[in-house]
């Protein structure tokens, strides 16, 4: 691949970001004047006081928290297909996602709802969903990893995923049975998925712990393209490759868990991305398919972050967007993999 296509990609996917990044600005359920919108966002003050709530409180954290989210589930899946060679993989094909909203449900069926609504007013509150996402990702995780080292066919460790993720829909059932009516009703419209439940005061935690984990995914660049020639090769390199899947799957774990407990189970990002930077760049060299995830998963994400609040009729939930751009891609992929080649 030409140093020159891997630039305009940037480029082109940059300068989209942008522009969605300020269509989100401009278009919601709230119609602001754009030279407003500009005051506001400078400073100068808008000449209505709901206007600034709106675009300060409202708008611009639900900007960063879905381009965060889109390039966190990207990422973590770009990691999954290559940890486990496999294009299907994904943190909701493999249950991560369904692990870490099992933690979620826990926290808030269990508990009775009580913990302020989806993520609560308090600081309490949304780090015990984080740390209810965080340790049930990791759960699912654990059984990944102990699968991985018996089972050898990726579909069929795929079929494992599916089977954890029915086994995590089966207890949470169980919990609605038995939870409270304000826990069941904070849990479903948590589970719808959405970007804008994350608040200023959050949005340190949120952002920080997914900055943080990006940037650790982006020193892993060397390990990854080391598994991309198998196991044995790794090893060659001198690559501890137990270890370097270990962590691997902690950063992934960590990114899913997080954007999981803010948004709900956002579904098809991880898993489509990952594939549409790759056709986009042609190679599966992760020092230039990384950032180009990163900045592709940003782009998908606010595109339906910008559908979702573009309805005059109401906010549709992200889930309800995500399958419409993911299914027709993953279609094209399983038709045509025997005329792309991702791993190698």
């Amino acid at each position: 691949m030409s140093y020159r296509r891997y630039v305009v990609t940037l480029i082109v996917l940059t300068l989209t970001l942008v522009l969605l990044a300020l269509a989100c600005l401009v278009f919601g359920s709230v119609e602001i004047p754009v030279r407003n919108i500009a005051d506001i966002v400078m400073g100068k003050g808008g000449g209505n006081k709901a206007w600034e709530i709106i675009i300060l409180q409202s708008r611009i954290p639900m900007i960063v928290t879905a381009a965060l989210a889109g390039a966190a589930l990207s990422v973590s899946g770009l990691m999954l297909q290559t940890t486990f060679n496999n294009p299907l993989a994904g943190p909701s094909i493999l249950g991560v996602s369904s692990g870490a909203g099992l933690g979620v449900a826990i926290v808030i069926l269990a508990m009775g709802g009580s913990l302020g609504g989806l993520l609560g007013e308090g600081v309490g509150s949304y780090i015990a969903i984080l740390v209810g996402a965080l340790m049930g990702a990791g759960v699912v995780l654990v059984v990944l990893i102990a699968f991985s080292a018996i089972v050898r066919s990726n579909t069929m460790l795929l079929i494992i995923g599916i089977l954890v993720s029915y086994l995590t829909s089966s207890v949470v059932q169980l919990l609605n049975s038995v939870a409270t009516e304000e826990g069941v009703h904070n849990y479903v419209a948590w589970g719808f998925g959405n970007f804008s439940g994350v608040s200023a005061a959050q949005m340190p935690v949120y952002a920080g712990i997914i900055i943080l984990a990006l940037m650790a995914s982006m020193m892993m660049v060397k390990p990854l393209n080391a598994l991309l020639l198998g196991a044995r090769y790794a090893r060659n390199l001198g690559i501890n490759v137990p270890m370097t899947r270990n962590i691997l799957l902690l950063i992934t774990g960590v990114l899913t868990a997080v954007v999981t407990a803010f948004c709900g189970p956002i579904g098809f990002i991880g898993l489509v991305v990952p594939h549409i930077a790759r056709m986009s760049l042609g190679t599966s060299n992760h020092s230039r398919l990384v950032p180009a995830t990163i900045l592709a998963g940003a782009d998908i994400a606010l595109l339906c972050s910008l559908a979702s609040v573009s309805n005059p009729h109401g906010i549709i939930p992200i889930n309800a967007i995500t399958p419409i751009i993911g299914v027709p891609i993953i279609l094209y992929i399983i038709i045509n993999r025997r005329r792309i080649q991702y791993f190698n």
